[in-house]
């Protein structure tokens, strides 16, 4: 697997995108902001992630996606992993991230990669989602914040 930065006038995966986040209108407002990331093998993509500038020193990986086929590999891992090592690259003194309430992989996955919960942005995906969000069968309502220091 190699990874590697959206080249310029390369369209974004938007549907792989879209499965870590379902608005289409909040994906295409922050990947225009942001850097996104690509994970390839075989030449096809299988991963993304997107680090976005938010203030001074501090960088949010705002999404990011596996294909469904490639769940439980460590891809994930190896993206956070490498998200990490860019922010630092960049100069970055904190990176950020924020995942819902009902993510419990995800929150297990940042955990273990070093990231600490700071905060809960409390019914963040009531107000900004139009439509319900569910998984693993509890309705995602809140915005879990984790951060670390690079």
């Amino acid at each position: 697997m190699e990874i590697r930065k959206l080249n310029i006038g390369e369209k974004p995966p938007m549907n792989l995108l879209l499965l870590a986040d379902p608005s289409q209108r909040i994906v295409e407002e922050y990947v225009k902001r942001g850097e996104c990331f690509l994970a390839e093998s075989d030449k096809q993509i299988i991963g993304v992630y997107v680090l976005l500038s938010t203030r001074p020193d501090t960088v949010e990986l705002v999404n990011i996606a596996v294909v469904e086929d490639q769940h439980s590999r460590g891809i994930g891992k190896q993206l956070v992993i490498d998200a990490i090592q860019t922010a630092k690259l960049r100069g970055y003194k904190t990176i950020e991230i924020g995942t819902g309430n009902s993510s419990i992989g995800q929150l297990a996955l940042y955990q273990k990669c070093g990231f600490r919960i700071i905060g809960v942005d409390i019914d963040f995906f009531i107000r900004h989602y139009p439509e319900e969000i569910f998984e693993n069968g509890i309705q995602c309502r809140d915005m879990v914040r984790l951060s670390q220091d690079l």
